[in-house]
């Protein structure tokens, strides 16, 4: 297995972590969040954004980012045909689909409720709109994740 090969299923296994974290958010925490009351759901949501950020996830989901980087330089560097093409485009997707949406969409939303009471009449207001924009924004980086680790591995194979 040569570098380029590495980085690959380095990617792959990182996306797919990442994309299987999302998953679960899509489909189980905010499905299970958004039956409670406001004030409880804003309260977990608030403890759940303090816990996620430790080195286990913030060194899958940046460093997965930062091979990325190192992903699109290797295929530029020793063009491959359809496997270097299969890293760019895997590249692309995760860095825009699943890095930028989170710091452009999902963290902003974090940070405003963050700061919110959970009891405050602002604070459900916030809720009901950070339930479904911030849900819509994570079934996007999900996908993109996902569908970025899957082109990983394809790279791998061609």
């Amino acid at each position: 297995m040569d570098v380029v090969q590495l980085v690959g299923w380095l990617c792959a296994l990182g996306a797919g972590a990442i994309g299987g974290f999302f998953f679960a958010f899509s489909v189980c925490v905010m499905g299970a969040l958004g039956r409670q009351p406001a004030p409880l759901a804003i309260a977990a949501m608030q403890a759940i954004n303090i816990v996620v950020l430790n080195a286990l996830f913030l060194g899958a989901f940046l460093g997965t980012a930062a091979l990325c980087l190192i992903a699109v330089g290797l295929a530029l560097l020793d063009w491959q045909g359809g496997s270097s093409a299969c890293l760019l485009a895997a590249s692309a997707l995760y860095v825009l689909g699943s890095f930028f949406v989170t710091m452009r969409c999902n963290v902003p939303r974090n940070e405003a409720l963050a700061v919110v009471s959970p009891d405050s009449a602002e604070g459900e207001r916030l809720w009901r709109d950070y339930l479904s924009t911030w849900t819509r924004w994570n079934h996007v980086r999900c996908v993109a994740s996902l569908g970025a680790g899957g082109l990983f591995g394809a790279a791998n194979m061609v």
